[in-house]
């Protein structure tokens, strides 16, 4: 990632500067300077002043709804990114201690080595551990069970972000269709129709659809990235749980 991030970096300052070169090449050639160049220019507006300008022309209403539902969304949204990372084990390793506490020290050691784990696939094979004395189907039974639970806890809160991707672009379609219809009502009060009087109504109307639509956009990318380490961590844990009870199975061999 250090590698990527210095490399955009460095090809950036490519750009800007062979940028840079052409221009100053241009002004010499056509006889002018930087500086005149940069006086005759329009100086921008920093971003965050755009972005609070068309907050205002938006309408603080719907606007500040589209707001606190892209807020809502993200919030959920990092709790679940930083729940399913620590959620990740490496399951080959604890299989390994796993494997070695039972050699060593028995079921007791393996129940062990799992509590000192954290993640979704050291609490399967917690669970399978505590019914080991109940016969290997009842500890197949325990880890398919349990597995279902850790799904349910992982998949939490995806739910609320899908309904804030829904719902996001409708509340900026219903500010759009409120602005059309307060730019209509212009019309008719004036009388005539002016091109200045139905262009701004349908500007400011548009602001809240492209809002919504960005973030709808936005919560789009967090939930697949959600559900693709969901889906990768079901992969694990039913990997895992073969082995485990693979596992258990050589050892009930060993101690019969």
């Amino acid at each position: 990632m250090k590698k990527l991030f210095s490399l955009l970096a460095i090809t950036g300052m490519l750009v800007f500067g062979s940028a840079d070169v052409v221009m100053a090449q241009d002004g010499g050639a056509n006889g002018t300077t930087t500086e005149q160049v940069s006086q005759d220019a329009p100086v921008e507006e920093p971003i965050h002043k755009v972005i609070k300008t068309k907050f205002i022309e938006g309408g603080a209403g719907f606007m500040a709804s589209v707001l606190i539902a892209l807020i809502l969304g993200l919030a959920i949204s990092i709790e679940r990114v930083i729940y399913l990372g620590l959620a990740s084990t490496n399951t080959d390793k604890l299989l390994d201690k796993v494997e070695d506490a039972l050699n060593n020290g028995g079921i007791e050691a393996a129940k062990e080595v799992c509590r000192d784990t954290r993640g979704p696939v050291a609490g399967i094979f917690e669970q399978g551990l505590e019914r080991y004395d109940q016969g290997l189907d009842v500890v197949e039974k325990s880890i398919v069970s349990y597995g279902s639970v850790e799904m349910g806890r992982m998949e939490r809160g995806v739910t609320w972000i899908n309904l804030f991707i829904a719902i996001s672009p409708m509340l900026g379609f219903m500010g759009t269709v409120i602005g059309m219809i307060q730019a209509f009502d212009s019309i008719q009060q004036a009388g005539d129709v002016s091109a200045s009087l139905v262009a701004g109504g349908i500007k400011v109307a548009l602001i809240t659809t492209v809002t919504g639509l960005i973030a709808a956009m936005i919560l789009q990318v967090f939930c697949n990235y959600i559900l693709s380490k969901i889906e990768a961590i079901t992969n694990d844990m039913e990997d895992a749980s073969i082995k485990f009870v693979d596992l258990l199975i050589r050892y009930n061999e060993k101690h019969k």
